[in-house]
């Protein structure tokens, strides 16, 4: 039978997947700006071959392709009706590639832009779209457990914990700060937004996006420091700065990443930091393809085949690799 995320975690570090949205949008499948997934339906064996690459690369763990699967989001796009369908077949391709490995697969929620703290009806709004996606993906899976992901709002990520829990499978949330001191949008330092989100019942609390490791891993070790509870990572792969934390407000977003996106070995070291500093839930978000994600499973001992053993009959160098001695990663 297959480990649950809680016993792995409580195992070691376990190590998550790696970004979907934007690579998927530079292979031609995402439209950018509105960056729903309706790929899921219209080009589900594109969206399997990633889950296929990041499984390969030795990730433990498969999102679905959901982020911005809720009605209001879909709807800015004309594919209100589609909702279901999305849902439903995002665990289904999910759970498909997962079978070929030892991969959980993680039903994925994200923010709506429907919460606004200052309308007494948001929050039902917000339930209202968690749930549907939340009992569509029942229907179709279920999932090995639930990440939510991407939230400013404390107030909104408190919601999805809320109704997340009532599925009786363990939940994972993390936010995202987006300013140089990072704050919830109501004004709650890192380590207050994990306590409280862990209060709620929680079972692992972190951070994700908008930051590359740089701003990041000090984020979550801050939360760390303020939880006993299992706390993850998933930065962005590209280089984000103290003053510009946030990769979505450089003026290279979305089409010209490509010069701020981090090397494997950048990737590798900003996991090996993690896994030093306790860090339970090791992923990445944005920009992270393959080689960045195998990089990091090298460092945390999670590539899935050994590499062939190989050297020159001659006695002389017949690659540059070997020529230079290189190593890809050192662990």
């Amino acid at each position: 039978m297959t480990k649950g995320i809680l016993d792995r975690l409580s195992e070691g570090p376990v190590l998550g997947d790696g970004g979907y949205l934007l690579e998927l949008e530079k292979r031609g499948y995402v439209q950018a700006g509105p960056f729903t997934p309706e790929v899921v339906i219209e080009h589900p064996d594109a969206l399997a071959q990633l889950h296929r690459e990041f499984l390969r690369a030795g990730a433990e763990v498969l999102q679905t392709m959901t982020f911005y699967a809720s009605d209001d989001k879909l709807a800015t796009v004309g594919l209100a009706g589609k909702v279901d369908d999305i849902n439903r077949n995002a665990v289904k391709v999910a759970r498909e590639v997962a079978a070929e490995g030892d991969a959980l697969v993680a039903g994925n929620l994200s923010l709506t832009w429907a919460y606004l703290p200052e309308d007494p009806s948001s929050p039902d709004r917000v339930r209202a779209l968690f749930d549907r996606q939340l009992q569509d993906q029942l229907d179709a899976g279920p999932p090995d457990f639930w990440i939510g992901e991407t939230f400013s709002y404390l107030g909104e990520a408190l919601l999805f914990v809320e109704r997340a829990k009532a599925t009786g499978l363990p939940v994972m949330a993390t936010m995202c700060f987006e300013q140089p001191e990072p704050r919830s949008y109501e004004g709650d330092v890192p380590g207050e937004c994990a306590k409280r989100l862990a209060d709620a019942g929680a079972d692992i609390v972190g951070v994700n996006c908008l930051n590359g490791p740089e701003q990041q891993l000090p984020i979550a070790l801050e939360m760390r420091s303020a939880t006993g509870g299992y706390v993850a990572t998933q930065p962005v792969a590209y280089r984000t700065t103290a003053g510009d934390p946030d990769f979505t407000a450089s003026p290279n977003f979305p089409y010209a990443l490509d010069p701020m996106q981090l090397s494997r070995h950048e990737m590798a070291e900003f996991a090996r930091g993690a896994k030093d500093g306790g860090i339970d839930y090791i992923g990445s978000c944005c920009g992270s393809v393959q080689g960045h994600v195998r990089a990091m499973a090298k460092v945390l001992g999670k590539v899935p085949e050994a590499e062939r053993e190989w050297k020159s009959t001659t006695g002389r160098a017949m690659s540059a690799y070997e020529y230079r001695e290189h190593t890809e990663t050192e662990v």
